[in-house]
């Protein structure tokens, strides 16, 4: 028991971010390159608040390095400070705002003074925060003379409240604007600032009556030229479109449009653009992820990689040698690196060994730092020379030995690689005993995402071992590297084919005589935590107990952005919100479960566990439930997680 006590603590510490193993940041990773960051003048910042999953406020400072003085950039504190490519500006937002901050005068200079606060300028909302991955929403042109950037005017967007309970007599009220499946968004337009002339010209991107829409990005070409990427609101269409910064005159580049599948905005973070305006797409169109080639006026030229393996990245073009560097998936749970000759059409596999293999390359794609971790490798960093169809290794950079000792010390299985019945699964169980073992099925199951991969990833589940469990880990039908079809499985009808694969993974693995099948159980978080819930209200399921953190339980609660993309709107697939609602399965719910959830989480609002539990209650359903106050999504709070994986060890032990 003491060295469980000690494992849990360890995990815990890693969840609340107080254990890291060493890794090379990306400043470190354009040292080694040898990219240039900065000239004269380089940013800092210090005492950072986070607001929500990505975004933060904190104090920045401008450092002189010729003059050796450190000043304060702004009044108080701001948010994503980018310095200009000529090194002469900082563009940063605060309350709002934008502003440009002239490093050779030491002045600033406000590009937007929106008093509504329901105006946001150049940053996203929550939406676009969390669901598409960004924060700021300006952009730099490459000669230092125009910034671009999305607004996004609020007003429209219905409000949710949540009380804030400690350290106080009386309640705090927070609140954001927070769209939910089927109600308003935000609206989103796009400007451009000129620097010189202190003046801002709107881009006509909004046309073809698609007010309702997303703009999640934007990238300059050349000076005069910036692409938006617009999204239309089911998310089944995206558009890039080439807006001349001056004359304000916009054409269609490249169109992507599914009548059967949501498509895939975040591809467009991987293209690679090419200096005679030609460019390299990454787009599951032909039903898997794969590289394509385009002329500079964007006609489609040809595919330049294989049917039959999703590509995951696209990395960098060597021009001089006509090399596209990418990352890809041959075999679900895998990365690998490639060289393709873009003239010959060969392609080379620079890296070998089994595990998750990254990488970063210099501006000439001459040089690479390459990261590879496993099961049994915690992140190791190479510093390597690239060649066409080579990669020779010049030095490791870090090999982190002291984590591995230290986690080798614990005697700890590593996973057995399992194919159960098509789906991608993984068992962790302690050798030392001949007795079967009870089953813990963990699960995330959600659209797109992926747990079992061959990476170094040690959390609660190896608490669970060390207290004599097995774990099953399985991706589900709608996982991610088995081709487009796959991942959409479950479109606009969540939550029934992942239980059906969830219950016979179980079933599967309960002919096992290593495996105790009498006594399993299921556990998840956040669309695990609804999708345990759904499993666990089907008739022939077979768990006795299960837990859910944070769980989704109505997707007409959840945010806009995500639920519509695999469910569209409620007013058009109304019959699938009603069937994936486990407020209309509270009845059939069987079995023993602790529901988690934090008071203050900002993403899966606590309103869906109240609702849920108050349809177990109209049902006659027994249920445990532990909040956390004022917590978000994440229950780091202080001791919060330790708590948490505790007490789930209780209702484990007592129910199994």
């Amino acid at each position: 028991m003491k060295g469980l006590l000690i494992i849990l603590g360890v995990l815990t510490g890693i969840l609340s971010g107080e254990y890291k193993a060493n890794t090379l940041s990306v400043a470190e990773q354009d040292s080694i390159l040898g990219v240039q960051v900065t000239g004269r003048y380089r940013l800092e910042s210090e005492n950072e608040e986070s607001l929500f999953r990505h975004s933060s406020v904190a104090d920045w400072y401008i450092i002189d390095t010729m003059r050796h003085t450190r000043k304060p950039l702004g009044e108080g504190k701001v948010r994503d400070a980018v310095m200009s490519p000529n090194g002469r500006y900082v563009a940063f937002a605060k309350d709002n705002n934008l502003y440009i901050h002239k490093l050779d005068f030491g002045t600033e200079v406000a590009v937007t003074k929106d008093e509504n606060t329901e105006i946001i300028n150049g940053i996203a909302d929550w939406l676009y925060e969390e669901e598409f991955a960004t924060t700021a929403l300006f952009a730099w042109s490459p000669d230092s003379k125009m910034l671009a950037f999305v607004r996004l005017d609020e007003t429209e967007v219905p409000t949710f409240s949540w009380d804030v309970y400690s350290d106080t007599q009386y309640p705090k009220a927070e609140s954001l604007r927070y769209p939910k499946a089927g109600c308003q968004n935000a609206k989103a337009s796009v400007c451009v600032y000129d620097v010189a002339t202190k003046g801002i010209q709107r881009l006509q991107v909004t046309g073809d009556g698609l007010q309702d829409m997303y703009i999640p990005r934007l990238r300059w070409t050349d000076e005069n030229t910036l692409l938006v990427l617009r999204v239309n609101r089911d998310q089944t269409k995206m558009e890039i479109l080439s807006c001349n910064a001056k004359s304000t005159v916009v054409h269609p580049l490249y169109a992507e449009e599914s009548k059967k599948y949501f498509v895939d905005y975040s591809l467009f973070d991987e293209w690679q653009w090419l200096s005679d305006g030609r460019f390299i797409v990454l787009s599951e169109k032909d039903g898997w992820r794969r590289a394509y080639s385009y002329s500079s006026q964007g006609v489609e030229q040809k595919a330049l990689t294989p049917e039959g393996m999703d590509v995951t990245a696209l990395y960098a073009v060597n021009e001089k040698t006509q090399t596209l560097y990418y990352q890809a998936a041959p075999k679900p749970s895998t990365r690998q690196i490639y060289a393709l000759n873009l003239k010959k059409g060969e392609i080379s596999q620079l890296t070998k060994d089994e595990g998750m293999w990254s990488a970063r390359f210099n501006n000439e794609a001459t040089k690479a730092v390459f990261c590879y971790q496993s099961f049994e490798s915690p992140n190791t960093y190479y510093l390597g020379k690239v060649e066409s169809g080579k990669w020779k290794v010049e030095r490791a950079l870090e090999d982190n030995a002291e984590v591995k000792a230290a986690w080798q010390a614990n005697g700890l299985p590593e996973p057995e690689m399992l194919q159960i019945n098509g789906l991608e699964a993984m068992l962790l169980r302690s050798p030392i005993t001949d007795n079967p073992s009870p089953l813990i099925v963990m699960h995330y199951s959600g659209p797109a995402s992926q747990r079992v991969l061959n990476r170094w990833r040690k959390r609660f589940e190896y608490a669970l071992v060390e207290a004599g469990y097995a774990v099953l880990i399985v991706d589900t039908r709608g996982g991610d590297c088995k081709g487009r079809a796959w991942r959409n499985a479950t479109y606009m009808n969540l939550g029934q084919k992942e239980a059906e694969d969830l219950i016979m993974a179980a079933n599967e693995m309960a002919k096992r005589d290593d495996i105790d099948g009498e006594h399993m159980a299921i556990m998840g978080w956040s669309y695990g935590g609804y999708q345990t819930l759904y499993t666990m209200s089907q008739k022939n399921h077979p768990f006795k107990c299960g837990v859910a953190i944070a769980p989704v339980t109505d997707w007409r609660l959840y945010d806009s952005a995500y639920t519509e993309r695999y469910m569209r709107r409620p007013q058009v697939n109304i019959g699938g919100y009603e069937s994936a609602s486990l407020l209309n399965k509270a009845a059939d719910l069987s079995g023993s479960v602790l529901i988690i959830h934090g008071t203050g989480d900002d993403n899966v609002h606590v309103q869906h566990t109240m609702q849920y539990i108050d349809a177990l209650v109209k049902a006659d359903k027994q249920f445990e439930m532990q909040l956390y106050p004022d917590d978000n999504h994440f229950l780091r709070k202080g001791n919060n997680a330790k708590h948490m994986h505790e007490k789930i060890l209780r209702f484990l032990n007592t129910n199994l």
